[in-house]
């Protein structure tokens, strides 16, 4: 398996030139990474004007590997091959390396650029990047592996400690600024004309970039101040900012907390959420990109198709919860998290699951913790430090076997299973207090849907051993200990109480109102079958209308098409045989293209296909030309060797119903929209806006559509 590394963006507050003078003093060898024993040039090249300066060096290395494994491989040293492209004009440094020794078996490749801060010339902007994949090592691969991932980390780390170290150098010897590169005077008329980026010459040429493992070649927008536009598809991570905001990552979390915000901001296009959130999943799964990558997705999904970045914003909690829910949040605990404190013993469970059902817990729920990671953004503003997480103090006086009914607990693992899905190690610690007898059977039934990680932040209090040595005020300030827990300070948190039996409802509405509040969403779903496509309608009247749409591509890889015809394709019927509806659990499937139309005489394709691969969200919008209809596409993407077939539609579909990897799915939303709604908003629609409005700091719209809708759209705006 090939290991990736890329670092994020070290900013250093000293011109490129001064950054030159100190990394050049690493070499033939640096006494700050004894690994590194000697290196020699064996080739090097320097252009007339001086701007130009390329060196190769093979450098030494005494890895710190057991005897044993030195003696099997038969080698003590291991060689490496080092590049360095030096552009003086450009003021840039690309540096490449590899291994010479064992590079059948080992290939390792690394990447580095210094360049000139975007915003600050007399800055210094440094990244990296490499990779590690061993193909074959007398069988001890992973010995290897490990091995040379522990040298690369710990050299990664003292990166800017060296340069910081030779920059003391410098300045002690008198050396604090070291003048830009000009161009000789016989040659600076004949340069005057030319422009910024020139060939050196016949056999040589400097790369603009250094090729990069899994980043695209985007804008460095990073900066010195506390304050960082984060989320958007144009910046890099700088190594401050993470420090700062997100908290001593090691260098390897750093590379992959970049590799996935990268891969989001490729798949998602632009609609990310915020480096704290996705520092929360991948701590959610140590740090493994793939499992992380993989619960995002769904939670990202789960977010757009219930609308929970809006709750805060358009969600009024019934006034039943806002009487009888006895909880709240309460100030801070002396790490800075907020604290929210919940009354459980004092609560009618019963009472409010019988008054409002589950789905409407869930939500209030859900509400509390969106709140939560607002919270958690002020205070790290305000403590000048990361908070990332919040604490809980749950208080059981009071608790007894009716809080044990069953369709209770039932709603309480429902809603701890959700919570653990979608909002990961946002519960910094959780203070139980004052458990009775009767605890320990809830905790039984509960506990196992618990999280392993969450379960350790658990720390529980029997009676009143909360106030003894070990409790409440390592945790809490005395000065914002609730006056219930024999504190001094007024909790405005609700004391709960029986919720009024007239306010019960029963099962039949209590149905109707759950599915009320989870099938208010704008986004439908749609199963998308090899040989059978969904497809949808829309009828245009007026010329110039705009048709818009958004879509997930939940599962598979789709095609996406728009096609215009003068009549309207008949309905979905049983008895079709070229229009065809499936209904199913995950969504539905309608197909209104008869078998028998064929392009371009019945109906004409009035979009270039869009191919969207699985976990890409799209936007775009096309004008109309012509009124009659126009039906939306979403087909399945195949193979081009497998892209005919001689299968009937339905057949195809019933054939295809058997084998998941001919499935797919897609979430949508359209909206048809007047050309005079629609002038003047280029770059975005409102209405077709399904950005991470909580999660997300920047939310755009990526028109997906290159052809017909772009040139209409500047046409009537």
């Amino acid at each position: 398996m090939v290991q990736k590394y890329q670092s994020p963006v070290r900013v250093y507050k000293h011109p490129f030139e001064l950054i030159m003078a100190a990394y050049e003093r690493r070499f033939p060898t640096c006494p700050l990474i004894p690994m590194f024993v000697h290196s020699d040039t064996v080739n090097e090249f320097k252009s007339d004007d001086g701007a130009i300066h390329v060196i190769e060096r093979r450098c030494k290395l005494d890895i710190d590997a057991p005897r044993l494994l030195k003696k099997i491989a038969g080698v003590d040293y291991v060689y490496f091959v080092q590049k360095n492209s030096l552009n003086c004009r450009e003021r840039t440094l690309h540096i490449e390396a590899h291994n010479e020794t064992f590079s059948n078996r080992v290939i390792i490749n690394e990447y580095c650029c210094y360049t000139v801060h975007p915003d600050n010339e007399d800055w210094t902007c440094f990244e990296q990047s490499a990779s590690l994949d061993i193909k074959s090592f007398f069988g001890f691969e992973s010995t290897v592996e490990k091995i040379a991932m522990k040298q690369y980390t710990s050299n990664i780390k003292k990166g800017k400690e060296i340069i910081e170290y030779y920059l003391h150098q410098l300045a002690e010897e008198g050396i604090t600024f070291v003048p830009r590169w000009t161009p000789p005077v016989s040659c600076s008329l004949k340069k005057a004309s030319s422009s910024s980026k020139h060939p050196v010459s016949a056999a040589l040429s400097i790369p603009d970039s250094p090729p990069k493992e899994g980043l695209n070649n985007e804008i460095l927008t990073s900066n010195s101040s506390s304050e960082l536009v984060v989320g958007t598809p144009d910046d890099k991570l700088d190594a401050d900012y993470i420090k700062r905001y997100l908290g001593d990552l090691t260098p390897l979390q750093e590379s992959c907390l970049i590799r996935l915000r990268q891969w989001l901001q490729e798949t998602h296009k632009g609609k990310i959420p915020k480096d704290e959130h996705i520092l929360r999943f991948l701590r959610a799964r140590d740090f493994n990109i793939d499992k992380a990558r993989e619960i995002m997705c769904q939670s990202l999904t789960w977010r757009k198709q219930h609308q929970v970045d809006y709750i805060l914003d358009t969600w009024n909690p019934p006034q039943v919860l806002q009487d009888y829910y006895a909880g709240g949040w309460h100030h801070h605990d002396k790490d800075g998290r907020p604290l929210y404190v919940l009354r459980l013993g004092q609560m009618d469970t019963k009472g409010l699951v019988r008054a409002l059902g589950e789905e409407a817990l869930l939500r209030y729920v859900l509400s509390i913790n969106e709140e939560g990671l607002r919270r958690c953004e002020e205070n790290t503003k305000v403590f000048g430090r990361p908070i990332s997480s919040w604490t809980c103090l749950v208080d059981l006086e009071g608790l007894n076997m009716r809080h044990l009914w069953r369709p209770g607990v039932k709603a309480l693992l429902r809603i701890i299973e959700v919570v653990e899905a979608n909002y990961p190690e946002t519960l910094g610690r959780l203070l139980i207090l004052r458990a009775p007898r009767v605890f320990p059977v809830l905790w039984t039934l509960v506990s196992p849907f618990i999280d392993d990680n969450t379960r350790k932040k658990f720390l529980i209090y029997a009676g009143n051993d909360y106030q003894g040595p070990g409790g409440l005020l390592d945790y809490i300030d005395k000065e914002i200990i609730p006056d219930f827990l024999s504190g001094e300070c007024m909790c405005e948190v609700p004391e709960g109480g029986l919720v009024p039996k007239s306010l019960y409802r029963t099962a039949e509405e209590l149905e109707n109102e759950d599915l009320k509040l989870w099938t208010e969403t704008i986004y439908q779903s749609a199963s998308v079958f090899k040989g059978a496509p969904h497809e949808i309608l829309i009828q245009i009247v007026d010329a110039s209308s705009v048709i818009t749409w958004d879509f997930d591509v939940c599962k598979g890889d789709i095609v996406f098409n728009i096609y215009h015809s003068k009549r309207s394709p008949q309905p979905p019927k049983k008895d079709s045989v070229g229009a065809h509806s499936i209904t199913s659990a995950v969504g539905n499937n309608v197909q209104l293209i008869d078998k028998v139309w064929q392009l371009g005489r019945d109906y004409s394709m009035v979009e270039s296909p869009l191919i969207c691969k699985e976990g890409e969200s799209v936007q775009g919008s096309h004008v109309t030309r012509w009124p009659g209809f126009y039906i939306l596409q979403w087909k399945f993407h195949s193979m081009p060797a497998c892209a005919t077939t001689s299968l009937p539609r339905v057949d195809d579909v019933l054939a295809s119903l058997q084998v998941s990897s001919h499935k797919c799915k897609v979430m949508y939303y359209t909206e048809v929209i007047g050309s005079e709604d629609f002038r003047g908003s280029m770059t975005s629609l409102e209405s077709s806006h399904s950005g991470f409005s909580q999660l997300s700091a920047a939310t755009t719209s990526s028109n997906q559509s290159h052809s017909s809708s772009l040139i209409s759209r500047w046409r009537f705006c």
